[in-house]
This record gives structure tokens, sequence and C-alpha cells, in this order.
């Protein structure tokens, strides 16, 4: 039976059947990691600012922020959380357009806008360098800004309720009974929908109106998994009809034993019955799958390319406007302490950790976003042919396939290789700095350590100095004074003092090391902000940018379609 069942595995119908619900299967499971990815990568924006900003105050530690900038005060601290961040986790809301790339001002106009909300006037913003506090406060306001403009797309992908269950799980401890709710609405009979309680007519999940594309494709794997049994079903009724049909034919051949035959034929025309109820099942269940992949995914597809190009267009106004941000620091060298200090080796590593983090989700969110659609076209394409051959028929090409089809397309042209380096490559800095404030400290330290073991060998010179200028004095007075067991050798006091002029000789060299380092460390930090910083945000207004075009180029595919359907 084993071998038999291995054997019907292989047919096309069933291999196509599977196909297509693994397929399904990955479908939803990269929506659900492009979901995750898609919030991980919001928080990570605003997180960045948070932690320049705590970066900056640390080279700043006695900054006092210019009344003349327009920022919102931070919340009462929460606690075990930097002071940074925590203002970005309670951070209010930010009120903004939407932005298309059509909106985008030109250089000077936003330069301006951004000089004068730094507290410059027009006729100063040529000659007054800004603030390292005021350029990172602007910055960061437009990561919070970015990181909003992406709430959105957050909610067409259910990306807050991925934390509560888990699709097709087995919950517990009164959470949700995802995978029955799906299935309660997957069934033949329409009337068990029409007789539920009210309490489940309200339910979110069996509202069309309230559908989401994470339901809509919940729905679409589960029918998936009832036509990938329907189909193993329809196989083997067709396997034991074609056996049937040749077992008849020997009995004929012999002409003999009529009632045995009789018998066979009556299980031949159950068993046609039979194959006949299955195929009416695989063209109800069909007809089901294909009903929700024209009337609700495309719907949600296309709404969700119009919040994907909405928020591109977005983020890349605000990236443009960081960059222009950036293009207004002149020299601020004179503004930045001598030394690094405890905490701002501290905010380094926070800053170093925040952007290890942001390279990762930005890596996720868009490889999440292809296998998502990779998936999803792959599954089209062989849903688009008939499972039986007794049934294919040529079908028109549905507007889904025009456009997945370009948006496949899209995806596979879109390269993250020169924005992924780009930050990459910030991470790299931030990681030489933190190793290089770390060897300043080290030097620090050492500096510290000789100075003290200086100043107790200094000390003790001193007492035996003393000693013995007083002991020589009593022997001008005395020349028959016994030595004592106190006496101090000439030699020994020399030895002493070469000892503490070497120790001096060294200390100096260590600190002049210690400067050395700390100029270097000075150096590293300002062409961090003011150059790598730059080419970051430059890297991320192009990409920004390509995505804002490719996903409007999709809206009007979507758009085009939509009016060639109704004309």
């Amino acid at each position: 039976m084993g071998c038999y069942q291995s054997k019907m595995e292989k047919e096309e119908a069933i291999t196509r059947s599977k196909d297509r619900h693994y397929f399904m299967k990955q479908t939803v499971s990269s929506r659900n990691n492009f979901a995750a990815a898609h919030s991980s990568y919001a928080a990570s924006l605003k997180n960045a600012g948070a932690a320049l900003i705590d970066f900056a105050q640390g080279e700043q530690q006695n900054f006092q922020l210019s009344p003349s900038y327009d920022v919102p005060l931070p919340p009462p601290p929460l606690p075990d959380l930097p002071p940074a961040l925590r203002r970005a986790i309670t951070m209010p809301d930010f009120e903004f357009v939407e932005t298309g790339l059509e909106e985008v001002a030109d250089d000077d106009d936003v330069d301006e806008e951004i000089v004068e909300r730094c507290g410059l006037s027009r006729r100063e913003k040529r000659s007054v360098s800004m603030n390292m506090i005021q350029v990172l406060s602007e910055v960061d306001n437009h990561f919070i800004m970015a990181s909003e403009s992406a709430r959105e797309v957050s909610v067409i992908l259910q990306a807050t309720r991925l934390h509560y269950h888990s699709n097709f799980s087995n919950t517990t401890g009164g959470n949700l009974d995802y995978s029955a709710r799906v299935m309660r609405v997957v069934t033949w009979d329409r009337s068990f929908r029409e007789t539920q309680n009210i309490d489940e007519v309200k339910d979110d999940f069996d509202s069309e109106k309230h559908e989401t594309l994470g339901t809509v494709l919940d729905k679409l794997l589960a029918w998936e998994k009832k036509l990938y049994n329907q189909v193993k079903a329809a196989e083997l009724t067709k396997s034991e009809y074609q056996r049937k049909v040749v077992t008849i034919n020997k009995i004929e051949k012999r002409g003999k034993n009529i009632e045995s035959l009789e018998k066979e034929k009556a299980a031949l025309n159950h068993l046609d019955s039979i194959y006949i109820v299955d195929m009416q099942l695989l063209e109800s269940t069909i007809s089901e799958i294909n009903l929700l992949r024209d009337q609700q995914l495309y719907q949600k597809l296309v709404h969700l390319i119009d919040g994907m190009a909405t928020m591109w267009g977005t983020m890349h106004y605000h990236h443009k406007k960081q960059l222009l941000v950036m293009k207004l620091v002149k020299s601020l060298d004179s503004q930045f302490p001598t030394e690094t200090s405890e905490h701002h080796h501290d905010r380094t590593y926070q800053l170093l950790n925040v952007m290890l983090e942001l390279e990762s989700q930005f890596e996720k969110l868009i490889n999440n976003q292809k296998g998502f659609i990779k998936a999803l076209y792959s599954w089209l394409k062989l849903n688009l042919t008939l499972v039986e051959n007794d049934i294919k028929e040529k079908i028109s090409s549905p507007l889904i396939q025009i456009l997945l089809h370009a948006w496949n397309d899209h995806l596979e042209k879109l390269s993250i290789e020169l924005a992924w380096k780009a930050i990459s490559h910030f991470v790299a800095v931030i990681d030489s700095l933190y190793q290089q404030q770390e060897e300043e400290l080290v030097l620090k330290r050492k500096c510290e350590e000789m100075q003290k073991e200086l100043a107790h060998k200094s000390r003790r010179f001193d007492k035996w100095e003393y000693k013995y200028k007083k002991k020589k004095r009593l022997d001008e007075f005395d020349t028959n004074r016994e030595q004592g067991d106190d006496s101090i050798e000439p030699d020994e006091v020399v030895r002493e003092k070469r000892v503490l002029i070497e120790l001096e000789k060294r200390l100096d060299e260590e600190k002049v090391s210690f400067e050395r380092q700390c100029l270097h460390v000075r150096e590293k930090s300002l062409v961090c902000l003011k150059n790598n910083l730059a080419e970051l945000f430059r890297a991320m207004t192009d990409f920004s940018l390509k995505c804002s075009k490719m996903y409007s180029e999709l809206r009007i595919v979507a758009h085009k379609l939509r009016s060639a359907q109704s004309s």
C-alpha cells in the first residue's frame, strides 16, 4: 500500500496541487516575515536618530539647546533605557503631509527652511556653523517622520498582530484559535455561515468588509490545502476506476462467472459516480480560489502598492532633507571636547548596535519583500493552469497576473547593494571609532596609573631626600656621630632620583601618545558625522527614490488595469 501511495504522489495533478499548496504556504510565511521586517525597519529608523543624538551629546556634554529651535520636550524617562532611545519610543505622533516625488522641494528651498528651523537667519546661513546637536536634532526629526510614514503599510501588513499568534499554529491559554477561524470560512455549506450567532457575524475575519491581506492569504492557503486533499482523493478514485476496468475486461474475455462480472460493473458505476462528485468538488474549490484571487487578493495588493508608493515617496523626501542638513555642517572642530569620556564611549557602542540593527532589518525588509512576491507569483503561475487534464482549458490572463508579473520583474531588478554597502560602511566606521575610543581610554587609564605611581614615588623620594639632607647637616656638626640603621647612602638617593626621572619621561611619552590618540579620535568623529553620515543619507536618498519610482510605476499599471477593466 505504501508503494502505491508513493506512486500516486508522483501523478502530475497531485504534484501540481502539492506545489500550489507549497507556494501559497511560502507566500503566507514570507508575508509574515515581510511584515515583521517592515515594522522592525521603521523602528530602526527612529532608533537611529535617537542614537545619533545620544552620540552627539556625548561629544558636546555641556551643550544647552537653543531656545529658537522648536523640538518637542521628551516625556518622563523610562527605566533601563538610554535617554534618547526612551525619547524615541515615547515621542508623540508627528503630523506630516504624504509627499510624492513631485512635491519634493529644490535644494535651495529646503536649505533655507532647515536653516531657519535651526535658529539661523538667511544672512547667517553661509557664515555661521550650526551646532552639531541642532543638526542631528533636525536629522532625528526626519528619521521620526520617515519611520511614521511606514505606519499605513504596517497596518496593511498587520505587522503588529504577528506577535500575538502564528497562522495555523495550535494556540493555548485562551489565545485565538486562528486555524479554526480559517477553516470555518472554508465550508461548502453556505447556510452554516448564514446561521452563525451575532458575535461570529461581527467577527472581522468572516467579514469581507474587514478582510486584510493576511486573512485573504490564510483563506487561500486553507483552500489550497483542501484542493490538494481533493485532488489526491480524485486521483485515487480515478486509479481505482481504471483498475476495475482492467478487471472487468479480464472477466469478459474468460466469458465465465457472470455474477462476479455484474458485481464488478456495479462497483465501477459507483466509482464513476464518486469521480463525478470529486470533479464537481474540484471545480467548486478552484472557483472559490479564483474568486478570492480576483476579487479580494488583487484589491489588497493594489492597496499595498498604493501604501508602498506613498511611503517610499515620503521616505525619499525626508532622507533628502537629511542629506541637505549634513551639507550645512561646516567647521565644528572647536565644539568638540579634547577627550572621550566613559559615557560617550557607551553612547558610541549604543550607536553601533542600533546601526547594526538598521543594516540587518534593511536587508530583511527587501529580501522578504522579494520572497513574498516571488512565492505569490510562483503560486499564481500554477494557479492559472487548471488541475485536471480532462477539464483543462485556455483561460484569459486575469489582472493579478499582469500586476504580479510587473511587480516581480521590478523587484528582481531592484538592487540593494549600494545602499546596503553604505550602511555597512557606516557601521564599520562606527565600529572603528569605538575601537579607537577604547584605545584612547586604555591610554588614559595608563596615564592615570603612571601619574599615581609617580606621585607615590615622588612622595617617597621627598622623604628620602629630606632624611638624607637632615643626616648630612647633622654629620657636618658632629663628625663623631655613628651611622644609624635609618641612614641613606648617597648612591641610593641617586638611583631613586634616576627612577623618578625615567618615570616622568615615560609619563610624558604616554601623555603624548594619549593626546595624539585623542586628536585622532576627534578627527575620526568629525569625519564620521560630517562625511560618512552624509554618504549614508545620500545612499538612502538614492535607494528610496528607486523604490518610490518603482511603486509609482506599479501604481500606474494598477490604475490602467482598473480603467481597462471598467471600460
